[in-house]
């Protein structure tokens, strides 16, 4: 069979996080004769060599390739190339993993659309990812169409055919941003480049010892040597004019203005500062025309015009200010409506902590020199922002906690321009809708829930709260797309959260009353604290001291008000003598839980009756029980801190 697809991972003393990759790659979804996985060991010094071996030697799809220490990944990802096998290639970092699904998905999509280069939709756990590149799928992406040259990490599958007949490859030695050289050629070059958005390819970490090479500070003059080197592609494969102003503009945004901006400039001691300003100066003025710093938004424009003067104090007051400046998202309602969550809310800009103003009657003018001072920045930027209020947006995104996959969800807003004072400045008020269908959620789990906002030169995201204690909407928990789902409020700080595939306690059965409970004739009527969109197929299931009997029931919404009522055939006959606790299964694949009443059964009648508590022996086992897990829970992890 051939091989469909190589996975290069250069290693240099990774330890244990290189565990996670070894395990995602074996678990990968695409038949194990069809891929490989070539691990190109740039020299460790660790126990990894060995580990690799060991692996290699077990596993029939792992390769080791061993070779001196050469500073960097570019020759290793080479090295990998050349001794690869597969159709594509896919270059993974040792501390990063994949999506169990990643190389079917990737590889399937790449050659349905003819593409050259796949990139598959990135989460980042403690570390920036592309999002608006992310938002949809793009089967034929281009750097004018879409926001390829927002990610230039080489975390993609490359056509091996597409790399040999353009004779690209990484440049080697100890340097940075060789994956940008690379990457912008291939964008440049592909024939076409497919995104992959509605499945997370590709988990980018951050170590928890902090050692991830892109976290390491930099020598600027060795960093923006090499920055030049990526306009140079750039400069070679494009003409003057937009498309080469707008790629430019990248490299000035992200790797120049962002770098000066709030407190990503602000925590860097001082001197640091100066010899990272002074390299960004020169770059600026030597390689960037007018149009490049025009296509930015306000505050990234002012940056770049007090940068390109030389103006460092005047960088550093600013970022003072800007430092300020935060998105707030306020809850309104939370309510469920056919299965889906709708919930409202609004977001506005805030400075000091204060709701921010913009002049009323602001126009857009062009920024033809530097502001004279920071004072005339801050009113110019407030202008240009009030100008451009028709352009502000505001998104929510769900990000599952433990593996930070995220993923937009529809909303619907206004913008609102709210007068303050005397009216001679406004308040810009987005106030939105957002629909969340849990369905959609590819797995259980913790799913906190984030708004953007775009306005004037800030995207920046926030937690969707806090929400008041005292006026919380408190939705019941749904059971949609076959799983229970609790939207809550985080706890100390009140933010909106989903717990997808939530159980036990937190599903809010205890609040059912007894005298709710309904026996007539053969059957049980209980109303439960839940929402369904429609009729939905649960189990019971009946315990006795000496039987179990299970039936099924259907959950349907209440006829008035919320909640729903659970109705389930009773055969009197089929519980014999005596008392019976009732659980619920409210999906096939979860656990029952227990309703806080019982059933008595007697001469052919059944009766609502109250749980029975256990005997005062079975309460003394029970607590025993919990001490010696405690005590031996604290051993362990006694003992485990003491190797």
């Amino acid at each position: 069979m051939p091989v469909k697809v190589s996975v290069i991972v250069p290693v240099y003393n990774p330890g244990i996080y290189i565990e996670d990759c070894i395990a995602s790659l074996q678990r990968q979804s695409l038949p194990p004769d069809e891929y490989e996985v070539i691990f190109v060991d740039d020299g460790s010094t660790d126990a990894t060599p060995a580990r690799l071996d060991a692996l290699a030697a077990e596993d029939p799809r792992m390769k080791v390739i061993h070779q001196e220490n050469s500073g960097w990944s570019g020759k290793p990802r080479n090295v990998g190339i050349e001794a690869s096998r597969g159709e594509f290639v896919m270059f993974v970092d040792n501390d990063d993993y994949l999506g169990d699904e990643a190389l079917e998905r990737m590889y399937d999509y790449g050659v349905a659309n003819g593409a050259d280069v796949v990139v598959g939709k990135m989460a980042g756990k403690g570390r920036g990812v592309p999002v608006e590149l992310f938002r949809r799928n793009h089967p034929r992406a281009t750097v004018e169409n879409a926001p390829l040259i927002d990610s230039l990490t080489p975390h993609k599958m490359f056509r091996r055919a597409f790399l040999d007949r353009i004779g690209l490859r990484f440049p080697e030695g100890r340097r940075r941003l060789e994956d940008h050289v690379f990457i912008a050629e291939a964008y440049l070059r592909a024939g076409n480049v497919s995104v992959l958005s509605d499945y997370v390819c590709y988990y980018h970490l951050r170590r928890e010892d902090g050692s991830n090479a892109g976290f390491e500070r930099f020598d600027p003059v060795g960093y923006f040597k090499n920055l030049r080197e990526a306009l140079d592609v750039v400069e070679r494969y494009t003409e003057p004019g937009p498309v080469r102003d707008k790629l430019f503009r990248r490299w000035l945004r992200v790797e120049m203005v962002e770098r000066l901006r709030a407190r990503r400039l602000l925590k860097l001691p001082d001197d640091y500062r100066r010899e990272l300003f002074a390299e960004i100066h020169e770059v600026v003025v030597e390689r960037f025309g007018p149009g490049v710093a025009a296509g930015l938004q306000p505050t990234q424009q002012v940056v770049a015009a007090l940068t390109a003067a030389d103006r460092y104090d005047d960088v550093v007051s600013f970022a003072q200010w800007e430092a300020g400046v935060a998105p707030k998202a306020a809850p309104g309602y939370v309510e469920w409506r056919d299965g889906s969550l709708s919930v409202g809310f609004t977001a506005e800009y805030t400075s000091g902590g204060e709701p921010m103003t913009f002049p009323a009657d602001a126009e857009v003018t062009p920024l033809d020199d530097a502001p004279k001072d920071v004072k005339e920045a801050v009113r110019w930027v407030a202008s240009q922002t009030a100008a451009r209020f028709g352009q502000a947006t505001v998104d929510v995104l769900l990000r599952e906690r433990s593996s930070a996959a995220q993923y937009f969800q529809p909303v619907r807003f206004t913008r609102e321009t709210v007068p303050v004072g005397d009216g001679g400045e406004v308040r810009l008020v987005l106030r939105a809708t957002a629909t969340v269908d849990p369905a959609d959620l590819p797995q259980d789990g913790v799913w906190d829930a984030l708004v953007r906002v775009k306005l004037g030169g800030w995207t920046k995201e926030c937690r969707l709260g806090p929400a008041p204690r005292a006026s919380r909407p408190t939705p019941d928990v749904g059971v949609v797309g076959g799983r229970p789902v609790l939207p809550y409020w985080t706890e100390p700080h009140g933010n909106l959260s989903l717990q997808l595939g939530v159980r036990g306690k937190r599903l809010g059965l205890g609040r059912v009353q007894r005298s709710d409970v309904t026996v007539s004739g053969v059957g049980v009527r209980v109303p439960l604290p839940l929402h369904v969109p429609g009729d939905t197929a649960v189990r019971l299931r009946f315990v006795s001291a000496q039987q179990i009997f299970e039936a099924p029931g259907t959950l349907s919404p209440a006829a008035e008000g919320a909640g729903a009522v659970l109705a389930a055939a009773l055969p009197a006959e089929s519980l014999s003598r005596g008392v019976w606790r009732v659980a619920l299964c409210l999906t096939p694949d979860a656990q029952y839980t227990g309703l806080p009443f019982a059933l008595r059964a007697a001469g052919g009648r059944v009766q609502v009756a109250p749980v029975p508590q256990p005997g005062v022996a079975l309460r003394v086992a029970r607590r025993a029980r919990r001490v010696l897990g405690a005590v031996r829970r604290k051993v362990s992890r006694i003992r485990i801190g003491g190797q």
